[in-house]
């Protein structure tokens, strides 16, 4: 079969490799879609600290049960599914305790071991989800998805609260699909017009843009001089951390979902003053995964919007050349293996 293997920074091969076999409590299965993440890129690029390589990207993705032995999940050959990517130990404190999603010892695919951009994988059963019936396409995006509605799931989001996010890349895009589904009013922010005007089509109830617009004044505005309810950080910048500091509410709650390279520095005795809730994310649990499949299924999330673009696994060195230097034109993209 063929793989995509990153040997080092800035050198994508295709390459041929035994088919795997299951083993058992494992179901083979052959990849339908792939997204590239963020993490992919940042390894293409060496600046993903945990890839050792060489290494098959890969964690967003759809796939067709080849073989799988009788289960409780009435999973089955044929069935297109995803699966949850992030192996735990299942031995650590945080397993112990059910913080799968932060296990000491995670391994993510793509990143810590071998990924999905490969025509075949094995698959733990336990690890695999029902699609429930929808494209290939659309599971291939539940993941990133999953790992925005884990982080609004860290703190209480009521109907019609403010929420601010500070990015509108693909996370905080999902952010905002999720935020809008459960309720609240949403102002996004960003440095791209066309990553806010996708915003816009997602249901954003007030954009900004912070090149030339005061984000401070924007938040008032919005807010009637309240300040936010709850703000997101999918940008993982010291200043858009700031950002959101600055535009809670008293009380207020800030869920960080962006992976900071950078330290910030700052006068934390603001956090006492406001009383802020803070909360770090990462990752997702299987349920995640489970509720937003739901949610798509019943059409209150139309994610393919966020595709730019869907190419064929063999054009990855160029897509991910393109990726390396986007101008924030590009969202989302899937590389088929069909």
């Amino acid at each position: 079969m063929k793989a995509i293997k990153i040997t080092e920074p800035f050198n994508i091969k295709i390459v041929d490799k035994e088919k795997p076999v299951a083993s058992k409590g494992e179901a083979l299965l052959k990849i339908k879609y792939c997204g590239i993440c963020g993490a992919d890129v940042a390894s293409y690029t060496g600046n993903q600290p945990f890839t050792t390589y060489p290494i098959i990207p890969g964690h967003e993705f759809s796939a067709q049960i080849v073989e799988i032995e009788e289960n409780d999940k009435n999973l089955k050959p044929g069935d297109i599914v995803t699966a949850n990517p992030y192996f735990n130990c299942g031995k650590c404190y945080s397993c112990e305790r059910g913080i799968v999603n932060a296990c000491t010892n995670n391994e993510t695919m793509g990143v810590q071991r071998d990924g999905s951009f490969q025509e075949y994988i094995t698959m733990p059963v336990e690890r695999i989800i029902n699609g429930k019936g929808l494209s290939a396409k659309e599971l291939a995006l539940i993941e990133p998805f999953s790992i925005s509605c884990h982080a609004l799931s860290r703190a209480k989001i009521n109907k019609s609260d403010n929420v601010l996010i500070m990015g509108a890349g693909p996370i905080g895009l999902f952010a905002l699909i999720k935020a809008k589904a459960m309720g609240a009013n949403v102002m996004i922010a960003d440095l791209l017009d066309n990553r806010l005007e996708l915003a816009k089509k997602y249901g954003a109830n007030c954009t900004v843009n912070t090149n030339n617009e005061d984000l401070i004044k924007a938040a008032e505005n919005f807010t009637n001089g309240n300040m936010f309810d709850v703000c997101i950080e999918a940008c993982g910048l010291p200043i858009t951390f700031l950002n959101c500091i600055d535009c809670a509410a008293t009380g207020a709650n800030v869920i960080l979902i962006g992976n900071g390279k950078k330290e910030t520095t700052f006068l934390h005795s603001i956090i006492l003053k406001k009383e802020l809730n803070i909360f770090g994310s990462r990752n997702a649990y299987t349920s995640d995964f489970e509720e937003l499949i739901d949610l798509v299924s019943k059409g209150k999330a139309d994610v393919l919007k966020m595709v730019s673009g869907v190419f064929d696994f063999c054009d990855a060195a160029t897509v991910f050349d393109k990726l390396a230097h986007n101008d924030g034109s590009i969202a989302k993209v899937l590389l088929k293996f069909e």
